[in-house]
């Protein structure tokens, strides 16, 4: 999916999830280990947006990897999901949702709004 973004937009994005890893440290840490994860299992990001924000996957939903692999990712997001702060995460991606599950956890790894800023094809 392409998709547009200000850098103004991303600054504002980042500077939400600065104020999340603050306010809310275990709940960012487990979002990191969901991010690594995801990253790890060559997943799209947009999956595993779409299952912290309990929507449906759509096209992003993968196609080639077993089922008890996609059981395993799906436990382990199960913890974040559990957190009790979950909704703050949730917060922030409805604020963001334009900016894109991508764009978010990219900012959450440390890439720079500049970096991600304009239009890009981030494998969603």
């Amino acid at each position: 999916m392409i998709t547009l973004c200000s850098q103004d937009e991303l600054k504002s994005a980042q500077t939400a999830l600065n104020q999340l890893e603050k306010s809310r440290p275990e709940l960012f840490e487990k979002f990191m280990d969901v991010i690594n994860l995801t990253r790890a299992m060559q997943l799209k990001y947009q999956y595993m947006g779409c299952l912290i924000m309990n929507e449906e996957p759509g096209n992003a939903e993968p196609q080639f990897i077993t089922g008890s692999v996609i059981r395993l990712y799906k436990k382990e997001m199960q913890k974040l999901k559990d957190d009790k702060d979950i909704h703050e995460l949730r917060k922030v991606f409805i604020e963001f949702k334009h900016t894109g599950y991508a764009r978010l956890s990219q900012l959450a790894l440390g890439r720079t709004p500049e970096s991600l800023a304009g239009s890009s094809a981030i494998i969603q």
